[in-house]
């Protein structure tokens, strides 16, 4: 059964409005997907009406990612440097919602780790690839990169390639930029730059 619609509004962001009058900064209908944009401070209190209302039972936590959008020019939903997406699934509707919250730099946001348990490595993920810092969270560590890793590499400011990877018995492979992948990806014609790779 599709999650309920009054109005031409999805029933979460009635209930969220009557219940947090000012946690809602935008909702946004994209390609069928519906987001919603809340303060930081309101964070948790909104994901456990997500999660406990018995009209939504979001009870199923997806995924935690993150953006950063230091770099973009065009239209956003969020003032901040990252936005933090929640991707969340109702087992009563088989439904998806997304709740997204902004942070800048330094800013820290609330961790989900008390409402769902499996943010835990998400968000861990989310610290380890982007810096940033989720208040509350049970084990806050680098676990993809090396402890001794300086920096976060899904920052915009981090280069593309660039730098020779390291390999087992103290071997080095050929940096991103020495290896010439062509791929027919980039064009309906099937040519990346001046090579034709795809036969059509």
């Amino acid at each position: 059964m599709p999650a309920p619609v009054f109005q031409g509004e999805r029933l979460e962001v009635i209930k969220i409005r009557e219940r947090f009058p000012s946690a809602i900064i935008k909702v946004k209908e994209f390609r069928g997907d519906t987001y919603i944009c809340v303060t930081r401070e309101s964070l948790k209190e909104v994901c456990e009406l997500l999660r406990d209302d018995p009209e939504l039972e979001y009870k199923m936590f997806s995924e935690c990612t993150c953006v950063d959008y230091s770099k973009w020019e065009h239209e956003r939903d969020l003032s901040d440097r990252f936005e933090v997406v929640y991707n969340l699934f109702s087992l009563k509707y088989f439904s998806r919602i997304f709740v997204k919250v902004g942070a800048f730099d330094g800013v820290t946001v609330p961790s989900m780790t008390a409402v769902w348990p499996g943010a835990e490595y998400p968000e861990r993920e989310v610290w380890d690839l982007f810096g940033v810092v989720f208040e509350g969270h049970p084990q806050l560590e680098r676990f993809l990169l090396p402890d001794d890793w300086v920096g976060f590499p899904l920052r915009k400011e981090v280069p593309l390639g660039g730098e020779d990877v390291d390999f087992a018995q103290n071997t080095k492979g050929p940096a991103v930029e020495d290896v010439s992948m062509p791929h027919a990806g980039e064009s309906f014609e099937g040519k990346t730059g001046s090579e034709d790779v795809s036969g059509r």
